[in-house]
């Protein structure tokens, strides 16, 4: 029977080990820099006349949800050993084509909010659909037929928009990402719940095995009976699927879509958020809770470097930097070295033989 000491030390090194952990050591850090500059930044106060909540933290949680869509959509597609560098364009789609539908109704009914809604959604996973086609039926590589969608997601948003960015007026649409819920805000109660779905659905059924089985040994899978096209064209959609809500989050924030601003470069963001969960972009095994994490990393920094005061030249390296050190912590390699983190239950001594 083991010891409680040995017990402690065993759960201790499995919540060392877990492929998030730094990451959330690295949130609660940056929150704590911006704790010592200003003692007040954690606070959060309920607003006398609406009830809502608001601070710095409910700002973080607001900013997370896009990042989280993307992220978890980019985990599905890299546990299939592929990647989705077309969901910054995919997010710009989608904004252009609800602003200019409510531009055009000029009405400011929620039926035509929900029918902007349903057309960004659709033409979003159509265009995660052609990814999947592209890798799974003409077998393109995932880093080249998503880099084909990522250059041209722009030039079809340009074409919607005339090359202009496009205002609208839809209290309804607004509401999406600035109303509330019970005081927090409805953007991320959505998000929260969307990714809540996606995990339930990957683990509660045999869709994240197989998922991760195409990843690991495409071979095996197809001897074993799994269906590796439908499954590569299901992880694209849902990540095109996954970019639109967040582009519509993006673009209801301000209800303008800015064809050369909206989702530009989310999706490094996004394969950052996966990588600083511990998925591995070999393919194979994949967690949802590490990309939850990563996108709440990528928020909390976005926030902290505004906080700083850190110039926009800079913002980059300092953001590089951040996540080059939690990788880094991440490996076992370099944990290896770090005698203090190698919690190892001690051997118990041998017994001296009696002469």
């Amino acid at each position: 029977m083991s010891s409680p000491t040995t017990s402690a030390r065993a759960r201790a090194s499995t919540v060392l080990r877990a492929p998030y952990f730094w990451g959330i050591v690295a949130i609660v850090l940056l929150l704590a820099i911006n704790t010592i500059r200003d003692p007040g930044y954690l606070a959060i106060s309920v607003h006398p006349s609406t009830g809502n909540l608001a601070g710095n933290l409910i700002d973080i949680l607001r900013a997370s949800a896009p990042i989280l869509m993307i992220a978890v959509g980019m985990a599905l597609v890299v546990a299939t050993r592929g990647i989705d560098l077309s969901v910054g364009s995919v997010m710009v789609v989608a904004g252009a084509v609800s602003m200019e539908f409510m531009s055009a109704q000029q009405s400011n009914s929620a039926g035509t909010a929900l029918v902007a809604l349903l057309l960004a959604l659709g033409i979003s996973a159509g265009l995660g659909a052609v990814n999947g086609v592209l890798v799974s039926v003409v077998g393109l590589q995932p880093f080249i037929s998503t880099l084909v969608m990522m250059l041209a997601g722009r030039g079809i948003a340009k074409v919607i928009t005339g090359g202009q960015n496009t205002t609208a007026s839809n209290d309804s649409f607004r509401w999406i990402a600035n109303g509330y819920v019970l005081g927090i805000p409805v953007v991320f109660v959505i998000a929260v719940l969307i990714v809540v779905a996606v995990a339930l659905l990957v683990r509660r059924s045999a869709l994240g095995l197989m998922i991760e089985s195409i990843g690991m040994d495409p071979q095996a899978a197809r001897l074993a009976g799994i269906n590796r096209r439908a499954l590569l064209l299901t992880a694209y959609i849902t990540s095109g699927l996954l970019a639109g809500i967040a582009g519509v989050f993006a673009t209801a924030t301000v209800m303008t879509v800015d064809v050369s601003q909206t989702g530009y470069q989310l999706e490094l963001d996004a394969i950052l958020a996966v990588v600083v969960g511990g998925t591995s972009l070999a393919g194979g095994k994949f967690s949802i809770a590490g990309a939850a994490v990563g996108a709440f990393l990528i928020a909390t920094l976005d926030k902290t470097v505004v906080f700083l005061g850190i110039s926009s030249s800079a913002t980059p390296a300092f953001k590089a930097a951040v996540i080059v050190i939690v990788c880094l912590l991440q490996s076992e390699r370099v944990r290896a070295q770090i005698p203090k983190l190698r919690i190892v239950p001690r051997r118990a001594p041998k017994e001296v033989a009696s002469a």
